[in-house]
């Protein structure tokens, strides 16, 4: 079975196009007064599908993402879908809930719960709940935060609750900066014991990393966000370099 390819909050940012409704919310629940409601949606075209240090179909990738906000609260799907043939057996169709909230100077958290799914051609079912590495869900709860302009990290850590017998964990920590109009991140994710899924035999780095985007202006008021990352995976020693575009 092919792994997760989901990179569950700041790629998820990348790839949408924030678009607020109102009215429509106000009509389906008779509400008064106005709600922050919001709609995302877009998607990614991205040269190579790489999480967690793991090139999956070995193509070019599609990528898109909707979600829906309300305050703290988000439910979203996301997928991937490789161009290739031979790369559709790393399809991944992907549901996720969680809830954040902010602090003015401790910066903001963020709990959930995401639900990855593959429809392969010929694989298992959507409606296959079973677990032991079997079944068509992976069920990882996780918990991000993001640090105040004073302390500007992010960290990640998620663990597979459901479907993998080593109960897989991984960490992430992200440190972002900028340099003459590029936003870059270094990243460092590692997995902390034995894991099948991820192909280690004790505590591991997976996913050592640099990323840099910004936006292309096409005209006065259209711009394309474009990223370039470079990914080392210590464990299986392969390296990528992904390009990737927004829309």
């Amino acid at each position: 079975m092919p792994l997760p390819v989901h990179i569950p909050f700041s790629a998820r940012d990348n790839m949408k196009t924030r678009i607020t409704t109102l009215t429509f919310f106000l009509a389906l629940f008779g509400v008064s007064g106005v709600l922050a409601q919001e709609f995302s949606l877009g998607s990614d075209v991205t040269s190579r599908y790489v999480w967690r240090g793991t090139d999956f179909g070995e193509s070019v990738s599609i990528q898109p993402a909707l979600a829906f906000s309300y305050k703290g609260l988000e439910i979203g799907s996301w997928a991937s879908y490789s161009l290739g043939a031979d790369g559709s057996a790393a399809n991944e169709h992907d549901l996720w809930i969680s809830y954040g909230f902010e602090t003015e100077s401790a910066g903001s958290f963020s709990v959930g719960v995401t639900d990855y799914y593959f429809p392969a051609p010929g694989g298992v079912g959507f409606f296959d709940f079973s677990g032991d590495g079997e079944g068509a869900h992976w069920i990882e709860p996780f918990a991000s935060y993001s640090g105040p302009e004073s302390f500007p990290i992010s960290l990640y850590a998620a663990m597979f609750a459901h479907n993998d017998p080593d109960i897989s964990t991984y960490l992430e920590t992200t440190l972002p900066f900028s340099s003459d109009g590029v936003d870059l991140g270094l990243t460092v994710g590692a997995v902390t014991g034995e894991s099948a899924f991820y192909g280690t035999d004790s505590f591991g780095l997976v996913n050592v990393g640099l990323s840099a985007s910004r936006e292309i202006a096409l005209t006065d008021k259209f711009s394309i966000p474009v990223s370039v990352s470079y990914i080392l995976n210590p464990e299986t020693e392969r390296t990528f370099l992904v390009f990737g575009l927004s829309l």
